[in-house]
């Protein structure tokens, strides 16, 4: 019980995180769609997720993992249509220069948005995870 209340905070923080990060992604609705889109996304990680991991172990194989992204991408896609409050749309990063490092303005039609999304998603929820390791 306390891992799925642990990770619906991590998952509902997670989404809180991305809707200021990225502009394609937005959430009507308050608080109780984050906690509900987190809930929702802590039992997909739970019961589902390892079940497309299995099926789609050798797409993973071939292509070095990168196939990972595009099945997080597919389940950020159903928790947009379970939750219609939650949506993901196609946008522009305004691009970030620093210290000779240049990342230019790039736009991202939907389903990029969907596996840049999930990606940050994942990554924001291991960060999360690993910080409160004991």
């Amino acid at each position: 019980m306390k891992k799925i209340l642990r990770m619906t905070f991590f998952n509902a923080l997670s989404l809180f995180l991305l809707t200021l990060a990225f502009p394609g992604v937005q959430v009507q609705g308050g608080i109780l769609v984050f906690i509900i889109g987190g809930f929702i996304l802590s039992l997909v990680s739970i019961f589902i997720k390892p079940i497309i991991n299995i099926v789609s172990l050798p797409l993973n194989l071939v292509s070095l993992g990168l196939f990972s992204f595009i099945s997080n991408g597919l389940i950020l896609y159903g928790l947009t249509v379970i939750i219609p409050q939650i949506s993901v749309k196609a946008f522009t990063y305004p691009g970030f220069s620093s210290a000779g490092f240049i990342i230019p303005r790039l736009h991202m039609n939907t389903l990029i948005a969907f596996i840049v999304t999930a990606g940050m998603l994942a990554v924001l929820d291991a960060f999360m995870s690993w910080i409160t390791k004991k």
